[in-house]
């Protein structure tokens, strides 16, 4: 009888023990959930920038999410339906701003009762016409500017006028997140949704911003530096120019085939031979093209010069490859860097 209870009171005893740990665990579970949904907020980025920028400042406490699929042109992009979801469903959503994505603002408008914060991270930006950032020139004591310019006012009417015609189309360059300096204001209003949304993490989201924007701010330093002490001050770009921004901030000049700034803007072929009449001119020895399209122009002209082809990357999206290498905004500045030491002939 003894043997009995006492086997009896090991199974009651084994009961309790088992069914402590069970709800222990689930209390657990449960508790890991929670704080998972009180920590993690949801960001909703449209480009490259956007997505890098957000990932610096929240790391761990968000979940960022890239609208663009990896290899996409990001002017050409629509949202689906399941992306439109996402963006209801996020926190924060954070755009360029309407040149960029023109269906940005349709889709907060209709996002209908939600929390979701949109920044516009062009707010507060002039932004420049399309057609105000191509083919200036600027007086420099280089060897072969003063040659650029006579050959380029031959061709001044014409290119006018081709620059009025795409006013006419409207738009504004939306191209800020390369020019570093811009890019650090964008960093400052990323900061500021996120505190928005998580002013617990102040702190947080405050210090990581400001040791972004440092590194942000020793890029600034390098490129100005370098542009100090390179041979020429002219990017010959065979693609659609997006770096009006970059070349403003840094006193170059540049001349593109290209008056627009989307794949649809197609290249007269007066334009290409007028770039590479230019290029022979003037003794250019690099031929820029962009990223994710095929650099069909930039190829033409480079048979025709004998030019070298260097990738310029305008950091819009980024390859899958690069992705899962975990290329970052930073690394793609730095190499556009070391290959416009190459092109413009940096003198050490």
């Amino acid at each position: 009888m003894k043997k009995i209870k006492s086997f009896i009171s090991f199974l009651l005893l084994l009961v309790l023990i088992l069914s402590s740990g069970c709800n222990q665990a689930n209390k657990v579970e449960i508790e890991d959930e929670s704080n998972k949904d009180e920590e993690n907020i949801k960001i909703v980025t449209t480009l490259f920038p956007q997505y890098d920028f957000a990932r610096e400042i929240a790391k761990d406490k968000a979940e960022v999410i890239l609208l663009l699929p990896p290899g996409v042109e990001a002017h050409s992009f629509e949202p689906t339906p399941q992306d439109i979801t996402n963006i209801k469903k996020s926190d924060i959503f954070i755009y360029t701003g309407e040149y960029m994505e023109p269906w940005a603002e349709k889709i907060i408008k209709n996002i209908g009762d939600t929390n979701t914060i949109s920044v516009d991270l062009s707010s507060g930006i002039e932004l420049m016409d399309e057609g105000d950032d191509h083919d200036h020139d600027h007086d420099h004591d280089h060897e072969g500017d003063d040659h650029d310019h006579d050959h380029e006012e031959h061709h001044e009417d014409e290119e006018h006028h081709e620059d009025e015609e795409h006013h006419h189309h409207g738009g504004k360059d939306p191209h800020i997140w390369l020019d570093p300096v811009y890019a650090q204001k964008m960093v400052d209003d990323i900061v500021e949704s996120l505190v928005k949304v998580d002013s617990t993490n102040e702190e947080f989201y405050r210090e990581n911003g400001e040791e972004y924007k440092k590194k942000l701010q020793e890029l600034h330093e390098s490129f100005t530096e370098t542009f100090k002490k390179t041979k020429h001050r002219k990017i010959i770009y065979g693609g659609h120019f997006a770096f009006g921004y970059f070349a403003k901030r840094y006193g170059l000049e540049y001349i593109s085939p290209y008056n627009g700034f989307t794949p649809n803007a197609e290249p007269t072929p007066q334009r290409i031979t007028e770039l590479i009449e230019n290029m022979k001119f003037t003794g250019s020895k690099a031929i820029y093209y962009e990223e994710l399209i095929d650099p069909k122009v930039a190829t033409i002209i480079s048979e025709q010069t004998g030019a070298e082809m260097l990738l310029l990357h305008g950091a819009h999206n980024i390859s899958k490859e690069e992705l899962e290498k975990g290329v970052s905004y930073i690394d793609l500045m730095e190499e556009n860097l070391e290959r416009l030491k190459q092109g413009l002939e940096y003198i050490e």
